[in-house]
């Protein structure tokens, strides 16, 4: 196999990861040539003293690493590589944090030996738990008058150190080096916190982490490229792992990835790479396009000229970027693009909606080929567009819509049962989640109408307790207590007779069961609290019924997090051993802090399914513009909202504090107005290109004089809004 590797560039839609899909089936074609060169590879790799990789080099076969962007991306493009090969190589496509986390587990017994750690399996912090614990060992350092000088409060700030730490990670930047990066960094920048103190923080944060074999993605990261792709060991074990590398959308990754592919360049292996000049979407939250397009100097450069033939970029992208970059009035821009325009925001989205409705309704589109973008949907725009458009039976898909868990009816009554469960937790429980936790659980399957033969989404469900009933029980039966609140039995309620039958043997069944969990937790036959929610949702809410998916998907979250959340709560005892009564005493603290945890909103679920069946799901995209192109979705008609939204030069998404100051091209160079302003100008014209590479038929320019807080958008983009046709109803 000849050892020749491929950069492939182009645009949006350019056939790129098809090439690559190519590429990696003519390696396949060459599979002889690739096992003789793994073998002799082999042979002349030395022999190790570390037992865990030389075992691996002895029973490792040849294989191909591919990589790609993020995790929806990760799913398609393995699909496409094992259509393309029929299925006859067995590949796992992997994101470079993913194969990072993989292998410092993996190696886990040799960074021991690096950096002398207690012998203990890892456990990977998830971003909330993170923050949480964090928090907690900054209390005493990020006291008031810290957060009065900064002007944030604790939880953004603590977010945005804890962010500098992954931000230099990506960059390959020592933690130790953080605070000179910042103090060149922020010269000019008024900043009310010392470098050196940020960095002491992170330094504190990492060894706290690692003395208890805690990994966050920064420390995962730092672990993998400072220790691991630096260790002769492991680098014969790579050398020995991978004869190819296929990486996708290259532009989207951090900069340290850029080394461990130089790495495996360095060793033989063939490499195929794709980069998208107008792509760039994770700039400022870790990617650095710039420094990862320095490997093409050691490829044969593939361009896939022009934009896509079927998109509207053919014809708009130069004239639409040229009047941005110059500052010229644009002529009257071709019927395809229209304008919707109205005074406030509020007229805008019920326009919009009737719009599409219309067009739908009419037959000129379908659902599936619609798509809303905007800078920013908050949660009034999501909520108007959806119910306007669903009462008229169209279907809207929200792009990653993470709502807190907390938002959901079924997990706060859970929540509410925990809390009447173990001792203590009466503070976390009032009249109101009682009464919302009684019709929750009093909800049952019905018998269904629909013959057995047919399938059914889902079953039937009845609320035994309605909301009136259950407000009456909660006021008359529910007894607050600050460490054992209860229910009472119904006959409290002088007038119980009005509760009725269903609803009086709903409630004591719902009485009785909690009773005997709260007499088991007593005799601590419960063993965690996870056990205990996975009891009430057999008992109350399965029932042998297909749940909604948005229902399963918040429960299996929840089962999720909680088992995630007393993980670390158990590996954080092993440090700290007390007494049994000390030990119960902790164990309802954390029952009392997981449940404040949700409520903050902290954790998010996905309602939708991360991908359909089958065919696509007939129904509107709705999205914001980082989400929209992250997903690289295609779409016939576009409808582009808050198109006077100044939000567009920022790309739907925040930069993280510090992100520039960590790119390898300006590594620690000072961020002023006018670089910002550049970077914004560049982030608009690939916005547009890419945009315009995704629509083919129509783009509508929607545009409400007035913003949801009652300024005047004065955005990039309301020349262009100006420049269009408007659209009479």
């Amino acid at each position: 196999m000849v050892n020749n590797s491929v950069w492939i560039i182009g645009n949006s839609r350019s056939g790129k990861t098809s090439r690559l899909v190519e590429q990696f089936g003519s390696w396949l074609q060459n599979e002889k040539e690739m096992y003789e060169l793994f073998y002799t590879k082999k042979a002349k790799l030395k022999s190790s003293t570390y037992t865990l990789p030389s075992l691996l080099m002895q029973q490792a076969k040849p294989g191909i690493l591919v990589l790609s962007a993020n995790d929806d991306n990760r799913r398609e493009l393995g699909d496409k590589i094992a259509t393309n090969t029929q299925g006859k190589y067995p590949v796992r496509v992997r994101t470079p944090l993913g194969f990072f986390q993989d292998d410092v587990i993996l190696f886990w017994p040799l960074l021991i030996q690096l950096l002398n750690l207690k012998a203990q399996f890892p456990v990977r912090l998830r971003p909330e738990t993170e923050q949480e614990l964090a928090t907690k060992l900054w209390k005493t350092e990020l006291n008031e008058e810290i957060l009065r000088r900064v002007g944030v409060n604790e939880y953004r700030l603590v977010r945005r150190i804890l962010d500098l730490m992954q931000l230099a990670a990506y960059s390959g930047t020592p933690c130790e080096d953080i605070a000179g990066i910042l103090q060149t960094g922020l010269e000019e920048n008024n900043v009310n916190l010392e470098p050196e103190f940020m960095a002491n923080l992170l330094l504190d944060w990492r060894n706290w982490c690692l003395e208890r074999g805690l990994l966050t993605y920064g420390i995962i990261t730092e672990l993998y490229t400072q220790y691991l792709l630096t260790n002769e060991n492991y680098q014969q074990h790579l050398a020995n792992r991978y004869q190819a590398v296929l990486a996708d959308d290259v532009d989207e990754y951090p900069g340290v990835v850029r080394d461990l592919l130089e790495l495996l360049l360095d060793q033989g292996a063939v490499g195929a790479f794709s980069y998208n000049p107008d792509g760039g979407v994770r700039l400022g939250l870790g990617a650095d396009p710039d420094y990862m397009s320095g490997l093409a100097r050691r490829c044969q450069i593939e361009t896939l000229l022009g934009l896509a033939v079927d998109s509207l970029a053919n014809r708009l992208a130069a004239p639409i970027v040229e009047s941005l970059n110059t500052s010229l009035v644009l002529s009257d821009l071709p019927t395809v693009v229209q304008s919707i325009q109205t005074t406030s925001r509020s007229q805008l989205l019920r326009q919009t909606a009737e719009v599409i409705g219309n067009a739908i309704k009419s037959g000129q589109v379908a659902a599936e080929e619609v798509a809303i973008i905007a800078p920013g949907l908050d949660a009034i725009a999501r909520y108007t567009l959806v119910e306007i458009l669903t009462k008229q039976n169209i279907p809207v898909e929200s792009l990653n819509d993470q709502r807190p868990l907390i938002s959901s009816p079924v997990i706060r009554a859970l929540l509410t049962m925990l809390a009447l469960v173990y001792p203590g937790l009466g503070r976390l429980v009032d009249r109101d989640a009682v009464a919302e936790m009684l019709v929750i659980l009093s909800t049952k399957p019905e018998p269904s109408e629909i013959p057995a033969s047919l399938p059914t989404p889902y079953s039937p469900l009845s609320t035994k307790i309605d909301p009136v009933r259950a407000g009456l029980l909660a006021d008359y039966c529910f007894v607050p207590h600050p460490e054992h609140p209860s229910l009472l039995p119904v006959t409290a309620f002088e007038r119980w007779d009005r509760i009725g039958y269903a609803a009086t043997t709903a409630y004591t069944e719902i009485l009785q069961w909690l009773e005997q969990q709260r007499s088991q937790q007593e005799l601590r036959l419960i063993p965690s609290p996870i056990s205990l929610l996975d009891r009430a949702i057999q008992r109350f809410l399965w029932n042998g019924s297909n749940l909604p998916y948005e229902q399963l998907a918040a429960l299996r979250e929840l089962l999720e997090t909680a088992q995630h959340y007393w993980e670390i709560d158990t590996r954080l005892k092993q440090t700290t051993p007390n007494t049994p009564d000390e030990m119960n005493r902790v164990s309802n603290s954390a029952i009392a802090e997981f449940i404040q945890l949700l409520r903050r909103g902290t954790i998010t679920a996905n309602p939708y399914p991360l991908r359909s069946m089958g065919k696509t799901r007939k129904a509107i995209t709705l999205a914001t513009i980082f989400q929209y192109r992250a997903s690289r979705r295609f779409h016939r008609w576009h409808f582009w909202l808050d198109a006077g939204s100044p939000l567009w030069a920022k790309g739907g998404a925040a930069t993280l504090f510090g992100a520039p100051f960590f790119l390898q091209d300006r590594l620690g160079q000072p961020w002023t107005a006018e670089d910002e302003k550049l970077t914004e100008e560049a982030r608009l014209q690939r916005i547009l290109t890419d945009l315009l590479s995704r629509v083919s038929d129509k783009i509508y320019l929607c545009h409400s004089d007035l913003a949801v807080n009652g300024q005047e958008q004065l955005g990039p983009l309301l020349p262009l809004v100006h420049a269009c046709i408007p659209f009479e109803c």
